[in-house]
């Protein structure tokens, strides 16, 4: 059976997720599932490398399916494309070899949580942004992050009262950018738990606003405590950027 990797963007705004829900139709992989299973006239199931919840984005999302019969992988793109909301784009498909696993296969994702640190709103990009009027203070913001990297465990920063696997997680990166009135938390990591980079967000938020010490954030790993960590950020802020795998997989990216 073909497999094929496509390459996609979207406002996660009005979807319930990326993963396909027995309550709702309204996911990104439920409607690939659906418009692709009417256009090649099979069933289809599409899965990603990331489960993105509901109102987060992707600028980088990787996902594959495998078909029965063999596309012309540009002409399907396009053929997809058709048929999407303006607020999804295929940026890239292609053929991939057969035991290539969008999920299983991937070393690595990065995430940008966007901050607008100001009273003044931003009108154009508000959907994708999670306004924070008092100043933030980037130095004890930074301090904190340097502590939250690394092989740790990161039980604290996890929404699920119970996780059967390990909580054992490597941040490589969790950088704090200025960008005029925008901050930007950008986390890179081997992967993250449920929630865990809106609560890392949403912690280092409080550490910018003086209501958390920067010097407590090892105390707060040591707890395995969600209660010791900071709130989860809103979703809108949130940003899959991009997936890593061991070698580049998409011959050309938008």
């Amino acid at each position: 059976m073909p497999n094929y990797r496509m390459l996609l963007q979207y406002d996660g705004t009005r979807y319930a997720g990326w993963q396909k829900q027995g309550n709702t139709e309204n996911t990104l992989q439920g409607k690939l599932e659906v418009l692709l299973s009417r256009l090649c006239e099979e069933s289809v199931e599409v899965a990603g490398a990331g489960r993105t919840d509901a109102g987060v984005h992707a600028a980088g999302q990787v996902a594959h399916f495998h078909l029965k019969t063999c596309w012309n992988a540009e002409e399907l793109r396009k053929s997809i494309q058709r048929y999407l909301p303006e607020d999804v784009a295929i940026l890239c498909l292609e053929e991939a070899p057969e035991r290539f696993h969008s999920r299983l296969n991937a070393k690595g994702k990065t995430y940008v949580y966007r901050i607008w640190n100001t009273d003044i709103p931003n009108v154009f990009e508000h959907r994708f942004m999670t306004q924070i009027i008092p100043p933030l203070d980037m130095d004890s913001m930074r301090l904190a992050a340097s502590q939250l990297t690394g092989t740790q465990d990161y039980r604290a920063f996890c929404s699920l009262k119970r996780y059967k696997k390990s909580t054992v997680r490597t941040i490589h990166r969790l950088d704090i950018e200025q960008h005029g009135q925008e901050i930007r938390i950008v986390a890179c990591g081997d992967g993250f738990l449920y929630h865990m980079v809106r609560i890392l967000a949403g912690t280092l938020i409080e550490v910018g606003l003086g209501s958390k010490d920067p010097w407590d954030m090892r105390c707060i790993l040591e707890s395995r405590n969600r209660e010791e960590a900071g709130y989860t950020a809103p979703p809108q802020g949130l940003i899959l950027h991009s997936i890593r795998y061991e070698t580049p997989i998409f011959r050309a990216k938008a």
